[in-house]
C-alpha cells in the first residue's frame, strides 16, 4: 500500500473518531461555559471527562499533523524545507498532547 493511500485512510479514520468527541466536549462546554473555575476543574478531574478529553487532544494533534503534513506535500517543493517541517509538525503533535494531557492529570492531584 503506497503511503499516500495510508494517510487517506488514517485521516478518515481519525476524522471519524474525531467527530463524536468534538461533538461532545462542544455540548459539554456549552454546560461548563458560565461555570466558575471550582466547577470547570471538577469537569476535567473528573474520569470519565479526563480520559474522554485526552483521547480528544490525540486525535485532533493526529489529525491536524496528517493534513498539515499534505499541504506541505503539495506546495512545498524544496525536499529539505519539507523534511524538516514534516519532522518539526511531527515533533510537536506528539510534545503538546502529551504536555497537554500531563497539565490535565496533575490538575486532579
Amino acid at each position: 500500500m503506497m503511503v499516500a493511500t495510508k494517510k487517506w485512510i488514517f485521516l478518515k479514520i481519525s476524522s471519524i473518531i474525531l467527530t463524536p468527541l468534538l461533538l461532545w466536549f462542544s455540548i459539554n462546554l456549552v454546560f461548563i461555559y458560565d461555570k466558575d473555575f471550582v466547577d470547570i476543574l471538577a469537569f476535567f478531574t473528573s474520569q470519565p471527562s479526563k480520559l474522554i478529553f485526552s483521547i480528544l487532544i490525540v486525535v485532533a494533534y493526529f489529525y491536524s499533523a496528517l493534513s498539515i503534513s499534505e499541504i506541505f506535500e503539495d506546495y512545498v517543493h524544496n525536499e529539505k524545507i519539507k523534511n524538516v517541517a514534516n519532522r518539526l509538525l511531527f515533533l510537536f503533535a506528539i510534545i503538546m498532547p502529551i504536555l497537554t494531557i500531563t497539565i490535565i492529570y496533575k490538575l486532579s492531584l
